[in-house]
């Protein structure tokens, strides 16, 4: 609760004004599902099988996000990363997650993992080639609004923790496209306790061209930006 208490206050407008979600902020509801680029990459179960721990590789990268009516979401992302010192050192990166979001007042969406997330990495040129592990952090959103494209239709815009944008998703359902909304995968205790601590030390969110996550020091940091503002009262 500290913690999402945290990535909600960090969004805190200019002056504390709320944004009003009117037509000009969002032309259609968050509900559905969206997909980036060429929209291979779908959130559901084409994409992961977490009873197995595995994944269904689309024929393209890119990201899909899924938001139910009442507070569910999933994510599914695929991504290739360059090594410019050694070209054939390409890193693949599948990635899912699923829990629930907030929709903030303040324009941010929050979104809370339920633990079952993973992801498999492969990399031909490191010390182990091809792994998987688990992916459970929670993920801040400062801003997000949807506009209609004249090409694409409507169109989803997310800005990550620092400010920099996605790629733009595009609604390709209006009914989400989601594996069931409750844990679907086994973990370990102490796996469950030490993704519970990396939670709490840093909110990591997935950029499409790394990994960027909030850490200790950045958190002391926000802490005495808030206590300056007269807000740690609000952590209490």
């Amino acid at each position: 609760m500290i913690f999402t208490s945290l990535l909600l206050l960090l969004a805190v407008p200019a002056f504390g004004q709320d944004i009003v979600y009117d037509a000009a902020h969002n032309v259609t509801a968050i509900t559905g599902t969206w997909s980036s680029g060429s929209m291979n990459v779908v959130t559901g179960s084409g994409f992961a099988t977490p009873a197995q721990e595995s994944f269904t590789y689309p024929p393209t990268t890119g990201m899909s996000y899924s938001f139910t009516v009442d507070g569910f979401y999933e994510i599914a992302r695929y991504r290739m990363t360059s090594n410019g010192t050694v070209p054939n050192c390409i890193t693949g990166v599948m990635n899912w997650s699923h829990g629930t979001y907030v929709l903030a007042s303040n324009g941010s969406i929050v979104m809370t993992p339920f633990g079952d997330g993973y992801q498999q990495i492969q990399d031909p040129c490191a010390a182990i080639s091809n792994f998987i592990e688990n992916y459970n952090y929670t993920e801040l959103y400062v801003l997000w609004n949807i506009y209609q494209d004249p090409v694409q239709g409507y169109t989803l815009q997310l800005y990550q923790f620092d400010g920099s944008p996605l790629p733009p998703q595009y609604l390709i359902s209006t009914s989400p496209n989601m594996l069931p909304t409750q844990p679907l995968r086994n973990v370990t205790a102490a796996t469950t306790s030490t993704a519970a601590k990396r939670d709490v030390q840093d909110a990591a969110v997935n950029a499409n061209t790394g990994e960027r996550r909030w850490e200790a020091r950045s958190l002391t940091a926000l802490i005495a930006v808030i206590s300056g503002l007269g807000l740690a009262s609000l952590l209490l």
